[in-house]
């Protein structure tokens, strides 16, 4: 049966002002000046929902802001990507969220705001809307207060229309790594952590000790940074270095890996052309400042692949 979206994305709604400079804030009213401000599309799910689009998927956002000029400004720029915001929830009761990034090149230290983005719930997401993609993706689960006790039941949801499921937690400011986290993954079809993620959830001290612990069932690709991502199924294991670029900005990249991995997971490749097309989409995403702006296209990922994994754009785009 034909859907009208390849992905559904569940997730956080919140904008970026990302300040840039080899500087660190300092107590007791001491100014610092910085090289660039910008305020851009924020939050790990919408970066991701942008990735996606930018590949030339169909994609639907469903999320909560306040009445405000922040939300406003997410839904306009996720609109002007093609994004149907349709199943974005208004709630005047509540502030969209903002994340104050200092970025210095490789790293970042990062203050949110969470404001609406624990305040979606699963009543809010419509069922049918659901059922018209092949594919939903949640991001940012452990700061989903609201709609987190609820994430195993819409994963059940989408398994009952046919419709495959991929989660990236990210990280989890309480450090706790619990909250029903190891339920809500029997659900996912696709797990997208980062290695520290990782090893805190599985509550192992390395990537390969907390592989093991995984569901052989479930594809688990684990992003390594600035040394690539390795990733398993069943007993198949692959391994993907990052490709070399000017970085000037870390912000989304993984978060456009997930968009990469989801793209080829769709497209049907194999493991390890599936995993070099994530590092590719989230090593180029860093050349420019933000999430979005550096994100690459369908034809300008696929320049930096081998010839041998050169294949077809999905069929159905």
């Amino acid at each position: 049966m034909s859907k009208d979206f390849d992905i559904l994305v569940v997730g956080e709604l919140n904008a970026d002002l990302i300040l840039r400079g080899e500087v660190a804030p300092v107590f007791g009213q001491v100014e610092k000046l910085i090289d660039e401000a910008a305020l851009t599309i924020g939050s790990s799910s919408a970066i991701c929902a942008c990735g996606l689009a930018r590949l030339g998927l169909r994609v639907a956002f469903v999320g909560k802001m306040g009445d405000d000029e922040f939300g406003r400004f997410m839904v306009r720029e996720l609109s002007a990507r093609g994004i149907d915001t349709g199943g974005v929830v208004v709630d005047a009761g509540v502030k969209t969220g903002l994340s104050v990034i200092l970025s210095r090149g490789a790293d970042r230290a990062i203050l949110t705001y969470s404001g609406s983005i624990g305040a979606l719930r699963y009543s809010d997401i419509d069922p049918a809307l659901v059922s018209r993609a092949r594919h939903l993706h949640l991001g940012s689960y452990f700061l989903l207060d609201s709609l987190r006790p609820d994430t195993p039941k819409l994963f059940h949801l989408a398994s009952r229309q046919g419709v495959t499921v991929s989660m990236d937690t990210n990280y989890d400011p309480s450090e706790h790594w619990d909250g029903g986290v190891q339920e809500a993954l029997r659900g996912a079809s696709i797990f997208l952590p980062n290695e520290k993620e990782l090893c805190a959830i599985a509550r192992q001290p390395t990537v390969e000790s907390a592989l093991a612990t995984m569901d052989k069932k479930q594809i688990v690709a684990v992003k390594l940074g600035a040394r690539g991502a390795v990733a398993r199924f069943g007993d198949t294991q692959a391994q993907a270095d990052s490709v070399s670029v000017e970085v000037v900005d870390t912000t989304g990249a993984g978060d456009t890996f997930d968009a990469g991995f989801i793209y080829g997971f769709l497209a049907k490749w194999d493991l390890a052309r599936i995993l070099r097309f994530a590092c590719v989409c989230g090593s180029l995403s860093t050349r420019a400042a933000g999430g979005t702006a550096a994100q690459p296209n369908l034809p300008e990922a696929l320049e930096w692949m081998p010839i041998s994994n050169l294949q077809s754009p999905i069929s159905n785009l």
